[in-house]
């Protein structure tokens, strides 16, 4: 992967000299007037585990769901091929926030397009990121009170352990999620102050890797697993149609591009933006990878949307019950962590939304507790009343996070108003436009189809 040359002069090496633009809402327009004066910039590996976490969150539960769909060869390609054309889109958004002095993606946007343009921004990351904050507390209730998918129940860890009681429901636990956990992490005033938790969430969700493959070696050897499908299995227009709407979940899988801005204003070395960028898409690509081959692997046709709720059933392996407790907890725990990160950029554009010309958010301490406030009750309730991951990838990944990835750097690029792209970049731009048109406009088709087929199929 290369990232080009958007490093900007040196004397902005240090985090606590950085001046914000002005054009930007977004973000404080210093650290001292944000109060952080006693900051003197982030970590290369603060940074690195900031933005890991950003991208690796519920999308990894959905991609052996994929696999299933695409087959191991086109599903691995897949995932590299978003990585690289991820990259580039992160390169893009840079090198033309050099170019126009902006210090966030609403303030880029708006300097290419306008009040209009910074508007679509900022809705496109409220959209995304409430849909992807729903899927974090639904993955987080089907671990620890259980899911039901067609017809089948399958017990939380806490059902499992306990039984079912009125206290280990989903909504009781996910409101004590919310209140225990959630709402203070969410109450940072500095992304920087999450790279520990950062970190934390990236080593549980390293556990769950860990013991995903070492439970799959141990059945290959056993014999107790069979050759997995390397190809999609195309019969019909309809399975051919399906194949689609797995783009959704790949695009939402690489969303990080809305928190580019803010780890970067906070490095220490802002230089380190590149290897920053290059070491957590790595990092996050080597994740995906293995835990697609070897989730598949385990499940096979009979992997869920949400591969966690397979970890319910005996295993045939030694200590089976502990095996699926270890990992559904380790994951769970894991996007409690992440839940902050995907947080703090959304609380931004909504208060640059709302209030466009006030002082920086991080000045008015109730400002920032209503938003806080009204946007976890949203998410909490969104979580209790949407009953899938998948419908909710399937609308985010097809509508917001497509323009965040890949519809909005690319029309920055072509738009150019620095003149600073080259023949290359705005072909890769145009590819970028014409393949998330097509492929999510096809994707929505195919889950409308599906739907219309499956509602009007004679009942028994």
């Amino acid at each position: 992967m290369t990232i080009g040359s958007i490093a900007p002069k040196k004397e902005r090496r240090s985090g606590k000299g950085k001046q914000v633009d002005d054009k930007s809402p977004l973000l404080p327009k210093s650290h001292e007037d944000a109060g952080f004066d006693e900051f003197n910039g982030a970590s290369f590996t603060g940074a690195v585990f900031n933005l890991s976490t950003t991208i690796v969150g519920a999308g990894i539960m959905a991609l052996p769901a994929t696999m299933k769909v695409l087959g191991l060869v086109l599903g691995v390609f897949l995932i590299v091929f978003m990585a690289f054309l991820t990259e580039a889109s992160i390169e893009m958004i840079l090198r033309f926030s050099r170019a126009g002095k902006a210090a966030s993606y609403g303030g880029l946007m708006g300097e290419a397009f306008g009040k209009w343009g910074r508007v679509f921004l900022q809705i496109a990351v409220l959209v995304n990121n409430i849909g992807v904050l729903i899927v974090y507390m639904i993955i987080i209730g089907d671990v620890l009170s259980g899911t039901s998918s067609s017809g089948v129940h399958h017990a939380g860890v806490l059902e499992g352990w306990f039984g079912d009681h009125w206290w280990n429901g989903r909504f009781f636990v996910l409101l004590v999620t919310t209140l225990a956990i959630f709402s203070p992490l969410a109450c940072f005033k500095r992304i920087d102050s999450l790279s520990f938790t950062s970190a934390l969430s990236v080593a549980l969700a390293v556990v769950f890797l860990v013991i995903t493959v070492g439970i799959t070696v141990v059945k290959l050897i056993n014999g107790s697993i069979a050759m997995p499908r390397l190809l999609p299995d195309v019969t019909d227009m309809t399975s051919f149609w399906k194949l689609f709407t797995t783009v959704p979940v790949l695009v939402t899988a690489y969303i990080c591009h809305y928190n580019v801005h803010s780890i970067h204003n906070e490095l220490e070395d802002s230089t380190q933006i590149r290897p920053v960028v290059r070491t957590a898409l790595a990092l996050c690509s080597t994740v995906y990878i293995a835990t697609s081959i070897f989730g598949f692997l385990l499940f096979g046709d009979a992997t869920l949307d949400d591969v966690l709720a397979n970890f319910d059933t005996n295993l045939g392996i030694p200590y089976s019950s502990l095996l699926n407790d270890a990992v559904r907890v380790s994951y769970a725990a894991h996007l409690m962590l992440v839940f902050p990160i995907i947080f703090y950029p959304l609380r931004l554009n909504l208060d640059g939304l709302l209030f466009p010309s006030s002082r920086s958010l991080y000045q008015d301490s109730k400002r920032f507790a209503l938003i806080t406030i009204g946007l976890i009750i949203l998410i909490f309730l969104g979580a209790n009343f949407i009953p899938s991951i998948w419908d909710a990838f399937q609308f985010t990944g097809a509508t917001a996070a497509v323009c965040l990835g890949f519809i909005f750097p690319a029309s920055i690029t072509l738009r150019d108003r620095h003149n600073i792209a080259t023949k290359k970049d705005k072909m890769l731009a145009i590819f970028m436009i014409a393949l998330a048109v097509f492929s999510n406009a096809v994707a929505i088709y195919s889950d409308a189809y599906a739907l219309f087929k499956k509602n009007s199929s004679p009942r028994a």
